[in-house]
């Protein structure tokens, strides 16, 4: 059996492990800079919250879109027999699931659970969707931390010889 010619398709990797780079790190700057900072600097809560979920739900859309353009490079080089991006493929696919939950079920439940609260004239802890919201930001959490983590393997098995 013939060997594949892996430097032929050496620009591909470099700017697949670049982007991927470039992403994971934007997923732990937003979730673990960015959003602990804003709740430690702002002190209304309600409005620390509203600006978090609008830097997630950007962060989630930005995801899918990075997520869905490296999982057909990676298909790419699959096709091209650069095997080592058959597990790459899977990785990509868990994470992208975990972006299509954030930005198409938990984020737009939050704001709508959000909004009905301050519509009501309230703030949405000190309403009766609170125990809901509190249970779906717990969820989304565990799911961006699932994404996190899924993101360091992934940049850990691109970066291996």
């Amino acid at each position: 059996m013939k060997t594949p010619d892996t430097s032929n398709y050496l620009g591909a990797q470099r700017l697949f492990i670049l982007i991927a780079g470039l992403w994971v790190g934007s997923l732990l700057a937003v979730g673990y800079i960015v959003a602990p900072a804003i709740f430690s600097t702002m002190t209304d809560r309600q409005a620390a919250g509203m600006v978090a979920g609008s830097i997630f739900r950007l962060e989630a859309y930005v995801s899918l879109i990075v997520c869905i353009g490296l999982m057909a490079l990676a298909n790419l080089l699959v096709n091209r027999d650069l095997n080592q991006f058959r597990m790459i493929r899977w990785l990509l696919l868990a994470m992208l699931l975990c972006s299509i939950a954030a930005a198409f079920i938990f984020i737009p439940w939050m704001n709508a659970l959000r909004d009905n609260a301050l519509a009501q004239g309230m703030p949405v802890m000190l309403s009766p969707s609170a125990t809901l919201f509190g249970r779906l930001h717990g969820a989304s959490s565990v799911l961006f931390m699932l994404q996190s983590i899924l993101g360091v393997f992934l940049v850990w098995r691109l970066t291996k010889r």
